[in-house]
């Protein structure tokens, strides 16, 4: 399961693009706005945009530098613009036109020829031939001038260090800061076409790396990615490697129509489900999908970012607190008891599922992560659960039993209280399979579950309210599983009990499920790519019918490729132990790669090659008997010479500690309140020795000096805990060990002359390192 976080491009193939390449615009705006930008030809992009206040402005931008893609995709950074000249057709309807006050005006921001930051404003009309709404517009970076009257005001550009430059839109009555609603919603819309760029640096370099199609699939967010066109987005997919499926994540912000309510900006049916500039995302990233082969699977979760959600809609906790994540800023969720939050995610599921159909896309749709919110733990470590809306509450009999905390769940009242909010989830997910199903006969629908929230160890009560029964196969087609924080916790312990729980309770096969791997919040925590991988590795080996990487963004920003390899015939490592017993007469010969350089003084300089020795064996002292012969060379056949590894037991190094080990032999590490993994280890003095093949049922474990058996041992020679230990506290182990051993030499002599005259044959073995 090889893989590469790539931070640039090297070696690997380029190709060229012309500069102002219509895939390589952006957007941005300020909310409640909304704005994207799509392809509508090799020479032409299109800006479809939705206005709610008289301040809304978006920015139709293009970079010097490529933040976005993939490294190993990215075009070539160049801030020199003054030998481009750049030249389209302009037309537009709905905002401010060419020639009017505030009418579109490109920013271009850098530095003057001093090196100081410097911003020009070009009023395009300037540089326009045509109609204000349908214009040639032209630009010589060489020879260019901000200022709205010119040569009056003429401000000279030097383009000689820019960073960016945008074009601005606005609305008409545009009142530059103002929150004040528009009358009415704008619809809006610009088009570039005919895009050339001419002269020196109109072309510029751009990664054509091709990965090699491989088994993992791909997840995507409309939210992570509104800013960028489809085609561009799907280019890094597809030479990244990934094929088969998409999910495609709408998000639970920038997709929907607004509506203004007492000084906010709320989520509204009026005009149909998505607004002009997603609804047009969404069409151009169907049409694109399909003609490059993926499948989409499009995602639908109960989250609503907070500011736009209606307070009745909200799921509640006790106190009337509305269930908030931990975005900034954040998101809701939406209650299955709302009739208007429910009928609002049916409308919006059939508009996405019809763009599908539109597109010739087969249709397949996910409910994403739909759950009741369990507050984190309060000042008093209580984990209180959101059921109690005023919908929940008249749903549950107008007066359900308080649950102050979801780890104390003890009467047949709190119970049967999680049980009936998990039926109501259960009707509310049918309900909007439902709707998606009468629009889409053929739809294949899918669950996500996140496990490590709704199958909490210390929790487990909680699993009635949001892994309801009712979703029990046949309910869904595709079982889909994520648990990105016990990937990036190397967790794998937990991973297989949520796994194995999660099924045994909804009863879909292996086969019938698809797996979700991780999830790198940060930059600074790409060290998790790492788990990631193989995480989705392991589900693969599993036996899913599909494994994704969530997700794109991220694989990109992080710079992540994978790569798959043929699995070689030939095991590396056979899991059975040596056959014959060894006696004291067998040679153990720990052995260092010392470089020594003695000097003309006689000084020496000496560099260990090695961090721990190397042991060589000879177990030629064990055997006794013809039949120990003939044990022997078939253990040697079987393995094929030194072709295959195995186990050894050190006759004189076989333990933690004494011949029983205890818990606290050897310390592993010490808490940090997150991870759970640790390494078996034993201490010879300073020296650590990575201990690999523990025997099954001899490790002890102590956390804090006090012996668990809340852990499991994974391959490799891991203790996974079940929960985290908390920061400083020392994690130890003790355990009883075998040696990962193969044969030295490719041909083993025997012979019964040598074996009746006593002499003891030569079975010479090498330790093998293993990460």
């Amino acid at each position: 399961m090889p893989f590469w976080l790539a931070d640039q491009r090297t070696v690997q193939t380029e190709s060229t693009i012309s500069r102002f390449d219509p895939r390589f615009w952006t957007v941005n705006f300020p909310r409640p706005m909304m704005a994207a930008v799509t392809t509508a030809a090799p020479d032409a992009l299109r800006v479809d945009a939705v206005f709610y206040t008289e301040g809304d402005l978006a920015g139709l931008i293009w970079e010097a530098e490529d933040r976005f893609d993939h490294p190993l995709l990215r075009y070539e950074t160049a801030r020199d613009f003054r030998g481009c000249r750049l030249a389209f057709r302009w037309r537009s309807g709905g905002v401010i036109a060419l020639d009017a006050v505030n009418g579109p005006v490109l920013t271009i921001e850098g530095r003057d020829a001093a090196g100081g930051p410097r911003a020009w404003y070009v009023r395009l009309w300037n540089y326009a031939a045509g109609s204000p709404e349908d214009a040639v517009v032209s630009l010589d970076f060489a020879q260019i001038d901000g200022g709205f009257l010119l040569p009056g005001e003429a401000d000279p550009v030097w383009a000689g260090d820019v960073d960016r430059m945008f074009v601005s839109l606005v609305p008409p009555g545009f009142v530059p800061g103002s929150s004040v609603p528009l009358a009415a919603p704008v619809k809006a819309w610009a088009e570039l076409t005919d895009i050339a760029c001419e002269g020196p640096g109109a072309v510029l370099a751009i990664g054509d790396v091709v990965v090699p199609e491989h088994a993992l699939e791909i997840a995507s967010g409309y939210d992570d990615s509104y800013n960028l066109t489809p085609a561009r987005l799907l280019r890094n997919a597809l030479l990244l490697g990934y094929r088969g499926s998409i999910v495609h994540y709408v998000g639970m912000s920038h997709y929907m129509r607004l509506e203004a309510n007492s000084g906010g900006f709320y989520a509204s049916l009026a005009g149909g489900a998505l607004n002009v500039a997603a609804a047009a995302w969404q069409r151009d990233f169907a049409e694109r999908a399909k003609a490059l082969g993926y499948e989409v699977i499009w995602s639908l979760s109960y989250e609503l970012f907070d500011a736009h959600c209606w307070g009745d809609w909200k799921q509640r906790a006790w106190d009337g607190s509305p269930a908030l994540t931990g975005w900034e800023p954040p998101s809701t969720l939406l209650s299955p008891a709302s009739a208007g939050a429910m009928g609002y995610l049916r409308a919006v599921a059939v508009e996405l599922i019809g763009i599908a159909l539109a597109a010739g896309l087969a249709p397949k749709f996910q409910v994403g992560e739909p759950w009741w919110w369990v507050m984190p733990p309060d000042s008093n470590g209580n984990a209180r659960p959101c059921l109690y809306d005023d919908a929940a509450r008249a749903a549950f009999g107008g007066s359900p039993v308080e649950i102050a905390d979801v780890a104390t769940v003890m009467t047949a009242a709190q119970k049967a209280l999680l049980d009936a909010a998990g039926a109501l989830l259960a009707d509310s997910t049918a309900a909007l399979v439902a709707a998606v199903r009468a629009a889409a006969p053929a739809v294949e629908t899918h669950l996500l579950v996140y496990l490590p929230s709704v199958l909490s160890s210390d929790a487990p009560e909680v699993a009635r309210a949001n892994v309801p029964l009712g979703w029990a196969a046949p309910a869904f087609d595709v079982l889909q599983l994520e648990d990105y924080d016990y990937v990036t916790a190397r967790n794998v312990a937990g991973t297989a009990r949520a796994v194995a729980a999660a099924q045994a309770r909804l009863g879909y096969a292996t086969a019938d499920t698809h797996y979700f791997s991780g999830f790198v919040l940060r930059p600074d925590q790409a060290s998790q790519w790492r788990a990631i991988e193989a995480a989705a590795e392991a589900a693969r080996a599993r036996g899913v019918a599909r494994s994704f990487v969530w997700a794109l963004p991220q694989v990109l920003r992080d710079g992540f490729v994978h790569f798959d390899t043929e699995e070689s015939d030939v095991q590396a490592f056979d899991d059975v132990l040596f056959p014959l017993a060894l006696g004291r007469e067998a040679e153990v010969s720990p052995e260092f790669s010392t470089a020594i350089v003695t000097s003309g003084g006689g000084h020496e300089a000496r560099n260990a090659s090695w961090a721990e020795a190397r042991t060589r064996y000879d177990v030629g002292p064990g055997v006794r008997s013809e039949a120990d012969i003939a044990t022997l060379l078939a253990f040697f056949r079987a393995r094929m010479g030194p072709a295959r590894g195995f186990r050894l037991r050190d006759p004189f190094d076989f333990s933690s500690g004494g011949a029983v080990p205890g818990a606290t032999d050897q310390v592993l590490g010490v808490g940090d309140g997150v991870n759970v993994r640790f390494a078996l280890v034993k201490a010879y003095g300073e020296m650590q020795r990575r201990i690999t093949r523990p025997v099954a049922g001899s490790v002890r474990v102590a956390v804090g000096g006090v012996e668990t058996s809340a852990f499991s041992v994974v391959a490799g020679g891991f203790v996974e805990l079940d929960t985290p230990p908390a920061v400083g506290v020392a994690v130890s182990a003790g355990f009883l060990f075998d040696v990962p051993v193969r044969f030295a030499e490719d041909r083993l002599s025997v012979n019964r002359a040598t074996f009746l005259a006593g002499a003891a044959t030569a079975v010479p073995l090498l330790e093998v390192r293993e990460l």
